[in-house]
């Protein structure tokens, strides 16, 4: 068993969509998975969709319109025939998204942001199996929602492990491509859940644990992992192989090329994971696998924008003790406030977070109640991992460093430019 995923970015078009069929047939598909996300910005779009239908209800019908739009041209783009059923199965699909927002009766932002945002990983595949059928590829087309089995934890779900594993041994043929959706999953009532955010590769990862699989490749526009964000930085370096701990270490700061939940089903069975470009399937791309040496050996980049800095203090000045400090990873955790960095001293106590779940401000009564707090919004984290003194002082010219942190691999230093 092999696993494939596809990003947005690898069939955002019909050209996309056609080399995926392409790849297939030069490297072959017997007893294969892939794994296929949502369509090149589909997610942001229903994100949108999602505002405007729990606010004020402006552009909602604009919004929906656009999409189908654009899944349309696609389709006509891959299709001949005008009458193939791949255009009923997309307009059935676009009627279920509308009787979702008809019939729901919940305001909860993260359970309506699941059952919405899921439709773009169902469409995709629905058009990518139909067009697979199309060019003689036959495929089986899976609901991952029937076998991926998760908590009610909307927008970031943690995985019933055991419910899941026996759903997928049972419901698996081995005989045949199949394609299923990354991102998605549906909890005990049969609701839509959601993995998080980039969660289609923690998808793939989750199939080939269930299925044993000898491999899992990610295909995305990029020659593999860099050592940098080709977005931040202009000279990059392919890493061709790395250790699933190294990787683990990137994922955890905030590598975007890898999900934070990706590595461990894989670490756990010794499953590799390779990173290739569908732009040049033939290059080496980059292997994780176990005990790998990281090579090239360079100072590795990775960056966090719109990070919260929070600075704590007690508000008679007397030390931060265990109690203090663990009711402020309490009031952190009840508010869904992802930590990325903590710094503390007798009498201070300076955490870094994302504002993923837009609590800060639900947040912020709570942390005054207890506290001296001063907090900046808008800052970037930079983790530089095996770095040296060029390596910082790049990070650190023309920006005002906030708080800095080292250990013997790793720097992290939050900044404002």
């Amino acid at each position: 068993m092999q696993v494939f995923k596809f990003g947005g970015a690898s069939v955002k078009d019909a050209s996309g969509v056609k080399n995926v069929a392409s790849l297939l047939k030069r490297l072959g598909f017997k007893n294969t998975l892939i794994v296929v996300s949502a369509m090149g910005k589909t997610t942001n779009a229903l994100e949108r969709v999602v505002k405007a239908y729990l606010g004020s209800n402006a552009n909602l019908k604009t919004q929906l319109k656009a999409l189908k739009t654009y899944h349309t041209n696609i389709l006509l783009d891959l299709f001949k025939d005008p009458k193939h059923v791949a255009f009923k199965n997309l307009n059935a699909l676009f009627e279920a998204l509308n009787i979702v927002l008809e019939t729901n009766k919940s305001l909860n932002y993260n359970f309506v942001y699941d059952q919405v945002v899921g439709f773009g990983e169902l469409i995709s595949t629905t058009i990518i199996s139909d067009y697979l059928n199309y060019v003689n590829i036959k495929n089986n087309w899976i609901d991952a929602r029937t076998q991926i089995k998760t908590d009610g934890y909307y927008r970031n779900a943690n995985v019933n492990w055991e419910t899941t594993q026996s759903l997928i041994s049972l419901k698996f043929n081995s005989q045949i491509l199949n394609i299923t959706q990354g991102f998605l999953g549906s909890d005990c009532n049969n609701f839509t859940t959601t993995l998080g955010r980039e969660g289609s590769d923690y998808t793939a990862a989750i199939y080939a644990y269930c299925l044993n699989a000898q491999s899992v490749t990610v295909w995305k526009d990029v020659p593999g992992v860099l050592n940098a964000d080709p977005r931040y930085f202009e000279k990059t370096q392919l890493l061709k192989t790395m250790s699933y701990r190294e990787a683990i270490e990137f994922a955890f700061y905030g590598a975007s090329v890898i999900h934070p939940k990706t590595l461990q089903p894989l670490q756990s069975k010794e499953i590799p994971l390779y990173v290739k470009s569908f732009l040049n399937p033939k290059a080496q791309g980059t292997k994780i696998s176990k005990n790998a040496l990281l090579n090239p050996l360079t100072p590795c980049f990775i960056v966090r924008p719109n990070q919260i800095l929070i600075a704590l203090s007690t508000l008679n000045f007397s030390f931060l003790v265990e109690e203090n400090i663990s009711k402020i990873f309490n009031l952190l955790h009840d508010y869904k406030m992802k930590v990325a960095v903590i710094q503390n001293s007798a009498i201070s106590f300076q955490v870094c977070v994302s504002n993923s779940y837009d609590n800060l401000d639900k947040l912020l009564p709570h942390l005054k109640a207890e506290f001296k707090v001063n907090y900046i919004e808008n800052v970037t984290l930079y983790t530089i991992k095996h770095y040296n003194g060029n390596a910082i002082r790049k990070i650190e010219t023309e920006k005002t460093v906030l708080l800095k942190q080292l250990t013997p691999e790793t720097v992290q230093i939050i900044a404002q430019n």
